[in-house]
């Protein structure tokens, strides 16, 4: 089922109206994650008006010429097709581990999204990968250049190397020995007005954290699972800034904790750097000044389960408030508390619902 609905959106191209991001295949995935791959077709079927054509090439990118293709939105269908000829050369994890660090500081461009498929696409090969049961045919998903799994590896990388936005220098404040404290503590943006390129341009300086040098890559992922955890809680309190765009300070950090497996250990605190500023920054430039209540969402939350919270994030249809329960209710963060399951609800109430 993700197979053939990444096969319809790839003719398509990952923004909209000039910037937008198409997010169909970051939702499809995490819907097939989810357990709900029958409704993908429908789903894909609804968004398509948000869909346009692939833009055409506008001048290739060679290994002399990237550094000066960096950034430059043009170039996106040629990234694209850069990535599919570096895909077909060397085994993905290779290809991943050269440019992680070239993209990373990167890692705002595009609100986020370019990091966040990149992390689905990633999910995808590693699960493939992981899949015994699926034998040879599993095989051959992670080596297939054509094959719908590492096409949208290509397209993902491709679309974050055109948009690539380092964010602005930033001065340090304090440093704080937890991701909750660090992220209550970030300042707003002078001025929360435009779009989010405007908002980014004006950041000013953000807390210190971690506190300390990470030691060891386990300590590196330890400390991500708590920016996540941090920032999905968040949501619960703060959504009501900007509950589309809060999405992603906890989606962004998340997704470069789906990639870490993929990466060389010397990645991992690199990363957990970069995962900070992306949450910082849309703190920044949408967190509310005052938190609210979540305890009504609370009482509804302790008679959930994980999937039957899912399952209102599916059906509500909306893109951000699948892609956060996804995240929200990720194995992967062991979040037992009602706090998370309340998030991830706090989006299906204040994001407008598409069925």
């Amino acid at each position: 089922m993700l197979d053939e609905a990444l096969e319809r959106l790839h003719s398509t191209g990952p923004e909209r109206n000039g910037w937008l991001s198409n997010h169909a295949p970051m939702a499809v995935e995490a819907l097939v994650r989810g357990g709900h791959g029958g409704t993908v077709h429908r789903w894909v079927d609804r968004y398509r008006d948000k869909l346009e054509q692939a833009p055409s090439s506008y001048a290739r990118v060679t290994e002399e010429n990237w550094r000066e293709a960096m950034g430059d939105p043009r170039r996106i269908a040629d990234w694209t097709t850069y990535f599919g000829v570096r895909l077909a050369e060397a085994p993905w994890r290779t290809v991943l581990a050269t440019w992680w660090p070239r993209l990373l500081p990167g890692i705002a461009a595009g609100a986020t999204h370019p990091v966040i498929r990149t992390g689905h696409a990633v999910r995808t090969l590693l699960a493939t990968e992981a899949d015994s049961s699926g034998g040879r045919a599993a095989a051959e998903a992670v080596r297939d250049p054509a094959g719908p799994r590492l096409a949208e590896l290509a397209h993902a990388l491709g679309y974050w190397a055109a948009r690539s936005q380092p964010l602005p220098p930033v001065r340090a404040l304090a440093s704080y020995a937890s991701a909750g404290e660090a992220l209550d503590a970030v300042p707003a943006v002078a001025s929360q007005s435009g779009g989010i390129r405007e908002r980014l341009a004006r950041l000013d300086a953000f807390p210190v954290w971690p506190a300390a040098e990470l030691r060891d890559p386990e300590e590196a992922a330890e400390r991500l699972r708590e920016l996540v955890a941090a920032a999905v809680r968040r949501y619960a309190t703060h959504a009501h800034g900007e509950p589309v765009m809060l999405v992603h300070a906890a989606t962004a950090p998340n997704a470069v904790l789906r990639v870490l497996p993929a990466l060389p250990s010397g990645l991992w605190a690199p990363s957990v750097s970069a995962a900070w500023a992306a949450s910082a920054a849309v703190t920044a430039a949408y967190g509310p000044g005052r938190a609210a209540s979540w305890e009504a969402l609370g009482r509804e939350a302790e008679v959930l389960d994980r999937d039957e919270v899912f399952a209102r994030a599916a059906a509500h249809g909306d893109e951000h408030a699948v892609k956060f329960a996804d995240t929200a209710l990720d194995p992967a963060l062991n979040l037992t508390d009602p706090q998370a399951r309340a998030a991830a609800l706090r989006a299906v109430e204040l994001i407008e619902p598409v069925w």
